[in-house]
C-alpha cells in the first residue's frame, strides 16, 4: 500500500512525485513511455530547459527522484477501482498496485484532421501552439488548416510570428464578417475550399493541395487537433471526461481534485491549454493538496486512537 499512485510520468507526474517524495510520502509512478510531445524536437518555454528534448527532460526528472521513496513502473493502466482503504490500479498485464490516493497525469491524445500527409509533419513543421513552437517556424510561409471555429483566431495568433499567413478554410465554419475584416487588416490570405492533401518531402512541407487541384506553396503548417483525455481507465471509478468544443478533459478544481474523492488530475488531462511548464506547476499544486489531504486523515485517525 503506497500513499499515492501517479498514472503518467510526464512533467506533471514527475513534478508531483518530487514534492510528494520530499514530503516523505511513498509514491509509485506508472508510465507507458509515450509522452504527448515525443515527436517534437524540443520542449520550449521551460525556464532553464528551453529546447531540451522531451525524453531528455523526462530522464532528468526521473533522476531528480532518486533520493526519495518513489518507484517508477512501466506499463499501461487498464482500470482502477476503490477499495476499503484507498484504490487499486490494474495494468494491462494484470499487475495491480494499491494506494491511498490517485493522481492522474496521463495527458492527451491529439486527433488531427484526416488529411493525407498531415500527420507525417506533426512535431516537425506542423505546430499547434505558437508559444511552444512558433519561434522555430518564424518568418516562414505558414498555412493554417481550418478545423473548427478556432481557425480565424489561430491565423491571427500566428501572424505574430510571420507576416506570410494563409488560412485554408477547409472544414472551418463560415468565417464571420468581423473576422474577415480582422484577417484582411493583418494581411492574412483566406482560401476557400477543402484541403485534399499536404505536399512534402522527408525534410519539409512544401504545399497544400485543394480539392479543385490547385496547390498553394507553404513552408510550415498549423491546425487545431481535437484533444482527447487519456483516461478511459477511470470509468470504473465513475469518472468520465467532459466534452468541450476542443476535445475532452477531466474536470477538477484549482488544485486538481476531481468529482471522485481521493482522485486528483493535473497537466493536460485537465487543462488542454497547459504548456509543459504549466503542467509541471499543476502537478506540484496537486501534490501539495494530496499531502494536506493525507495529513488531515492521519490527524483524525490519531485523535480517534488517542481518545479510545
Amino acid at each position: 500500500m503506497q500513499d499515492v499512485i501517479i498514472v503518467g510520468g510526464g512533467a506533471a507526474g514527475l513534478s508531483a512525485a518530487l514534492l510528494l517524495g520530499r514530503s516523505r510520502r511513498s509514491v509509485t509512478i506508472i508510465d507507458d513511455g509515450r509522452p504527448r510531445n515525443a515527436p517534437a524536437d524540443g520542449v520550449h518555454g521551460f525556464l532553464t530547459r528551453d529546447g531540451v528534448a522531451p525524453l531528455e527532460l523526462t530522464r532528468l526528472g526521473r533522476a531528480d527522484l532518486a533520493p526519495y521513496d518513489v518507484r517508477i513502473e512501466d506499463g499501461i493502466v487498464a482500470g482502477a477501482e476503490r477499495t476499503d482503504n484507498g484504490f487499486r490500479v490494474v495494468l494491462e498485464d494484470g499487475t495491480a498496485f494499491k494506494a491511498r490516493r490517485v493522481l492522474v497525469t496521463t495527458g492527451l491524445t491529439d486527433v488531427l484532421p484526416d488529411i493525407p500527409g498531415l500527420a507525417e509533419r506533426w512535431g516537425k513543421d506542423l505546430a499547434h501552439c505558437p508559444y511552444c513552437h512558433g519561434w522555430e517556424i518564424r518568418d516562414r510561409a505558414i498555412g493554417v488548416i481550418g478545423n473548427g471555429s478556432f481557425a480565424a483566431h489561430q491565423a491571427l495568433l500566428f501572424r505574430q510570428w510571420s507576416d506570410n499567413i494563409t488560412l485554408f478554410l477547409n472544414d472551418a465554419p463560415q468565417t464571420a464578417d468581423v473576422e474577415l475584416v480582422q484577417l484582411a487588416a493583418r494581411g492574412i490570405r483566406v482560401v476557400p475550399g477543402t484541403v485534399r492533401r499536404v505536399v512534402s518531402t522527408d525534410e519539409a512541407v512544401s504545399g497544400v493541395e485543394l480539392d479543385d487541384g490547385t496547390t498553394h506553396a507553404i513552408q510550415a503548417l498549423t491546425t487545431q487537433p481535437r484533444a482527447v483525455a487519456r483516461a478511459a481507465f477511470l470509468t470504473g471509478l465513475g469518472l468520465v471526461p467532459t466534452t468541450t468544443p476542443f476535445g475532452e478533459t477531466i474536470e477538477s478544481d484549482d488544485v486538481g481534485l476531481t468529482a471522485v474523492p481521493g482522485v486528483w488530475a493535473a497537466g493536460n488531462v485537465k487543462d488542454m491549454k497547459a504548456t509543459v511548464l504549466a503542467a509541471a506547476q499543476g502537478g506540484a499544486a496537486a501534490a501539495v493538496a494530496i499531502n494536506m489531504d493525507l495529513m488531515v486523515e492521519e490527524v483524525a485517525e490519531a485523535v480517534a486512537a488517542h481518545s479510545a
